[in-house]
């Protein structure tokens, strides 16, 4: 690897591991905001996306005003706007419905499932081979992610709503893998920047259409609320989004999937202390795991 190389690839790591840590705050935001509101899923969804879309309109309308913007084609258009409904619509509508059943700590777990999601479909779309330091890298995360599920799920049995919810947070992992495969090949051709203002646009026209479809009334919003909206919006939304399209255009999908699996380990880390969820030996030997896989990534990863 070259020093350009190495030095591009150290900023996609270090860009892409602060983007899945603060979106690793998502899951415990929106406990905090079921336990403290009477809210349900789509109306905290709408808020998030409300104080997050105003970023991405000013932001689309910057880069549209640039003399070397380069308009998307129909079908990047079409792309775009799919992707964006794939990946921050229906895949937080899921997640957010889930989180509703199960802890912040199994959503992530679960949720996680995608960077092999991601590298499997890149895999068996695009011919994209898994090189040996992603495998070694992928063997060590999801070891890891699979021996601290075993023991998440030894919590939640009693929980009735244990599947239901279980259900929806891994079909956010299959919509959120597609959203992060198809980035990664849109990215490159229309900038990061742009894609992620646009497609996050697309997804927030999704969200709110949805909100108002259903007779949701903007009176029951408290003052408790609008704060949990406008910190998942910005913390957990704007920033990491950003971040991450970014990491994609430097390092590509699959090595941003293997070092999102960090995003597990926080998750539980911050449920334990934040929530007051229970922290079990298997978690703690899985989150070694996971640390050691991302680290691997990031430090000899020659594929680039």
């Amino acid at each position: 690897m070259s020093d350009v190389n190495k030095k591009n690839y150290n900023t996609g790591f270090v860009i892409s591991f602060i983007g899945a840590i603060l979106f690793s705050t998502k899951a415990i935001l929106v406990k905090l905001a079921f336990a403290d509101t009477d809210t349900d899923a789509i109306t905290l969804l709408a808020l998030r996306m409300v104080f997050a879309l105003p970023f991405y309109l000013v932001i689309a309308f910057f880069y549209s005003r640039r003399e070397s913007n380069i308009k998307f084609t129909n079908k990047q258009w079409i792309l775009v706007i799919a992707i964006g409904l794939t990946g921050y619509y229906l895949s937080s509508l899921f997640d957010f419905v889930g989180l509703q059943y199960i802890s912040a700590g199994l959503e992530r777990l679960i949720l996680f499932l995608y960077p092999t999601f991601a590298v499997l479909l890149n895999a068996a779309i695009f011919k994209q081979k898994i090189n040996r330091i992603q495998g070694i890298a992928l063997a060590l995360t999801y070891t890891g992610i699979g021996i601290a599920f075993f023991g998440e799920l030894k919590l939640d049995t009693g929980n009735p709503d244990f599947l239901l919810g279980s259900f929806f947070i891994f079909l956010c992992a299959v919509t959120f893998s597609i959203y992060l495969v198809g980035s990664g090949r849109l990215i490159p051709i229309t900038g990061a920047t742009k894609f992620t203002a646009y497609a996050m646009t697309a997804a927030a026209v999704g969200v709110l259409s949805h909100y108002f479809a259903v007779g949701n009334s903007v009176q029951h919003f408290s003052t408790t609320l609008i704060g949990y909206g406008i910190l998942l919006a910005i913390v957990a939304t704007v920033i990491p989004t950003f971040l991450i399209s970014n990491g994609l255009k430097k390092i590509g999908s699959n090595n941003v999937a293997i070092i999102s699996s960090i995003g597990p380990v926080s998750t539980i880390l911050q449920a334990h202390l934040i929530l007051g969820e229970r922290l079990t030996i298997t978690q703690v030997a899985g989150t070694i795991l996971v640390i050691a896989g991302v680290l691997l990534t990031g430090w000899r990863n020659r594929d680039i």
